[in-house]
């Protein structure tokens, strides 16, 4: 699941994956132990970031990934460049589906996720490799 290099600087790139590892520690993981953080860059420049959040109840809990996502529509945003997803294994987790059909809500299919393993490797696909022939807000024909 690689794709082509996004439009991203460097310091875009690093700012993502820096904010996003750090982002880890604000997990609230109890029963899987298992952290993940994300940071999501908008148009505007802006990094929000999130964490994920376990409940006793499974179902209930909520992924990094949509963490950030709400935070940033809460905020009034709605335009996206990319995110990035930091795990504690190798190699890295791939958001889950729940978290891929989230996320095309507000992207396009060449929309980059990058994916980052405990020793911060990176692996870059897009929400269009990751989920394809999405069902969208497209598909309403309106």
């Amino acid at each position: 699941m690689t794709s082509s290099s996004p439009t991203l600087s460097t310091q875009e790139i690093e700012t993502l994956s820096s904010k996003a590892n750090a982002a880890k520690a604000a997990a609230y993981c109890p029963y899987s132990k298992f952290r993940v953080g994300a940071c999501l860059l908008t148009q505007s420049g802006e990094f929000i970031t999130g964490a994920n959040v376990e409940n006793a109840s499974y179902p209930v809990g909520t992924c990094a990934e949509r963490v950030a996502f709400g935070t940033a529509v809460v905020a009034g945003q709605r335009k996206f460049k990319a995110i990035a997803v930091a795990t504690d294994i190798t190699p890295p987790a791939s958001p889950c589906g729940m978290c891929r059909q989230f996320m095309s809500e507000f992207t396009s299919p060449s929309f980059p996720v990058y994916m980052y393993d405990k020793d911060m490797n990176c692996t870059i696909t897009t929400i269009g490799e990751l989920l394809p022939s999405s069902f969208g807000p497209d598909d309403f024909g309106h």
